[in-house]
């Protein structure tokens, strides 16, 4: 049954659609974040240092450690935008369900009403239909 509602509720559905991709990407960007994270602390802890050897393979080795921190904390900034994200994304999508819950809620206040309507409208017609039959019955 289409109330005044009806398009609002199809709106707010979609919006609230919208911001669960939302969300379902922001935990997939959350998710390569930290996986990319574990994968730089992996291969932190695979540079080994030289022992013995020349300068430069020292030198060499210092600034491959050096890179590798700075990717580490260049995916610690990325987690943390990426949770931020997700957080975002939550609130907007709590947002959304709660604008399309308040206008499904008045769309089927209205739907009661009209039904209510419609029954009294009923009642009337059988009480009027009743009463043309009890007076042709009153006639014969």
């Amino acid at each position: 049954m289409k109330t005044r509602y009806t398009p609002l509720v199809t709106l707010k559905k979609s919006a609230m659609d919208k911001s669960e991709r939302g969300l379902q990407s922001a935990n997939a960007d959350l998710n390569s974040a930290a996986e990319a994270l574990k994968l730089s602390y992996n291969l932190l802890l695979d540079i080994e240092t030289p022992k013995s050897g020349s300068i430069s393979s020292l030198l060499a080795s210092r600034t491959l450690l050096d890179s590798q921190r700075d990717m580490i904390q260049h995916n610690h900034k990325w987690v943390d935008f990426a949770k931020n994200q997700a957080e975002l994304a939550k609130k907007q999508l709590k947002l959304d369900m709660i604008e399309h819950e308040k206008f499904k809620y008045l769309e089927v206040q209205e739907i009661k009403k009209i039904i209510k309507e419609q029954k009294i409208k009923d009642a009337k017609e059988l009480d009027e239909v009743a009463l043309m039959g009890y007076a042709q019955k009153g006639k014969k």
